[in-house]
C-alpha cells in the first residue's frame, strides 16, 4: 500500500486503536519518511531512531489529526521536527549572519563536468550538518526559507545564506570529484 491509498477509513481505524490499520499507515509512509530522516541526520542509525520516535508520536497523536487534514503533510511535519530536535541535541549550530543581499546565481558551465546522482549525494552527505539540513529542507522537502527559519529558530537571511553556501559547496565538491577522475 502506498501513501495515496491511505484513506479516511484507515485513519478512522487507527483512531479507534486498530493495530492493523496503523501497520498499513506505517507501511505506506515509512519508506519516504525514512529517506527524509536519512537525508537530514546523515547516518542510518540516527535515521532509524528518528523514524521510530516520529512514528511513536504519530501513533500517540493520530486522534488529533483532523478529518480534512493532509495525512502526508502531518506525518512529514512530525518527522522533520524530530530530525531537527535530534540535530539540536547534537548541538548543530547555524551560522547567524547579518542581513545580506543574496546575489543572483552565476551561470555555471555544467558541460564542463558530469553531474551524477552518486556524486551529488556524496557531496550533500559531506556538507556540514547545518548546510545539509537547510539544503534538504528547502530543496527536497520543499519548505520555504521563512518556514525553515521558523522551524529552526534562525533568521530567514541565515537560511538563505546557508542554502546558497550549501549549493556552492556541493558544486565545488562535485567539480573536484570530476577533476580527480
Amino acid at each position: 500500500m502506498n501513501q495515496t491509498q491511505i484513506d479516511g477509513n484507515v485513519i478512522d481505524r487507527c483512531k479507534r486503536g486498530d493495530v492493523r490499520a496503523f501497520r498499513e499507515l506505517y507501511n505506506a509512509y515509512a519508506g519516504a519518511m525514512y529517506n527524509i530522516c536519512l537525508r537530514m541526520t546523515g547516518n542510518v542509525s540516527d535515521a532509524e531512531d528518528t523514524l521510530q520516535e516520529a512514528f511513536i508520536q504519530v501513533h500517540r497523536n493520530i486522534g488529533k489529526l483532523e478529518r480534512d487534514a493532509s495525512v502526508t503533510a502531518w506525518i512529514k511535519r512530525i518527522v522533520v521536527n524530530h530530525c531537527l530536535n535530534n540535530l539540536r541535541k547534537k548541538k548543530v549550530y547555524f551560522e547567524e549572519v547579518e542581513e545580506v543581499e543574496v546575489a543572483e546565481e552565476k551561470g555555471i558551465d555544467e558541460e564542463s563536468f558530469t553531474w551524477t546522482v552518486a556524486a551529488v549525494k556524496s557531496a550533500i552527505h559531506g556538507l556540514p550538518q547545518g548546510y545539509r539540513t537547510v539544503l534538504n529542507l528547502y530543496l527536497f522537502e520543499e519548505y520555504s526559507h521563512r518556514e525553515i527559519a521558523d522551524m529552526m529558530g534562525i533568521t530567514e537571511s541565515t537560511v538563505k545564506t546557508q542554502y546558497m553556501r550549501a549549493k556552492e559547496k556541493v558544486r565545488q565538491i562535485v567539480k573536484q570529484q570530476n577533476c580527480i577522475r
